[in-house]
């Protein structure tokens, strides 16, 4: 069996600090504190996740699920953070796009926890002040501190945040979608139907947060790291076959167990993986039978605190 290069932390930790990272997260990154989508009904998992958003936005929740995974997210953008400032503007823009097909808060939430002692853009796409309004014309915008005798120019690392299936805090407005800073009522979402293409492409806006995705895999010397989604979401899959038509582009796809491989192949109609579409799962990792790739072991990685005694070596 192929095993990953010992010096994968390395490897992971360059490809992010040199190219344009992009993040594809799915529902396996908001476990415990939200299950999957296929051990609850529609209705359930939406009542769950606006409950457990609601969680999220209070100072401190008395979940313990909701904290743990909520101290997930944070150690996760801290670690981008960390990244970015770590980058070279001049190789690449100090920007992260983090895709995610979920609902609820806790990205927002971290990046709120994080800049509380961090220097960094935040992009969700809004403009506005008391009335934030999605457009995704506010998003590829750099943003730079100049010194206080202008004698030096310095891009600010940012994150750039796409839900192209909705979110537990955007609420319709006419024509528009507004951001709010708590959960809506009637939140605006992508129904987890098994129509999610033809719901998105509907929407106008949804249907913009998808070019922007597909816009951004086309840019070269890109890298998209995948975790906690398994392409069940047909249009995504077709954007990121699509997508590997860009040779600049690599793809790292993280399965949470070893039987995720074959599933993603399947979901994709892939035979096999690509050249730059690869396949993680626990077994390309280590022999030890309880590890499971989760968004916490990615940002262990990333953040170069992974040990290396847990990596096999190639076979």
């Amino acid at each position: 069996m192929r095993r990953v290069d010992s010096s994968v932390a390395t490897v992971f930790r360059n490809l992010a600090i040199t190219k344009q990272l992009n993040f594809l997260l799915g529902s396996g990154t908001s476990l415990p504190a939200i299950p999957l989508m296929g051990n609850l009904t529609n209705e359930e998992l939406l009542n769950k996740v606006s409950l457990i958003s609601r969680e999220i936005l209070k100072d401190r929740s008395e979940n313990d699920l909701v904290n743990s995974t909520q101290n997930t997210y944070n150690n996760f953008i801290q670690t981008i953070i960390d990244l970015l400032n770590l980058s070279n503007s001049r190789q690449a823009p100090k920007n992260i796009n983090i895709f995610t097909t979920n609902y609820d808060l806790f990205v927002e939430k971290a990046i709120d926890n994080v800049a509380q002692n961090n220097r960094f853009v935040f992009n969700d796409g809004a403009s506005g002040y008391f009335r934030r309004i999605l457009d995704s014309t506010n998003y590829n915008r750099t943003v730079s501190y100049r010194g206080l005798n202008n004698n030096y120019l310095n891009e600010m690392p940012s994150i750039s945040l796409i839900k192209p299936h909705g979110s537990m805090n955007w609420i319709r407005q006419n024509d528009d979608i507004r951001i709010l800073s708590k959960v809506s009522s009637e939140p605006v979402i992508v129904p987890p139907t098994g129509f999610e293409a033809e719901e998105t492409f509907l929407q106008n806006h949804f249907y913009e947060m998808l070019r922007i995705f597909q816009l951004e895999l086309d840019k070269p010397q890109s890298v998209l790291f995948v975790i906690g989604f398994s392409f069940q979401d047909k249009h995504i899959g077709k954007m990121v076959k699509r997508a590997l038509q860009n040779p600049e582009l690599v793809v790292y796809v993280f399965g949470y167990s070893n039987d995720d491989r074959e599933k993603i192949l399947n979901n994709l109609d892939f035979d096999e993986e690509r050249m730059n579409f690869r396949i993680v799962t626990p077994k390309d990792i280590s022999n030890k039978a309880d590890l499971n790739i989760t968004l916490e072991w990615l940002t262990s990685v990333l953040n170069g605190t992974f040990p290396e005694e847990n990596l096999d070596d190639d076979e």
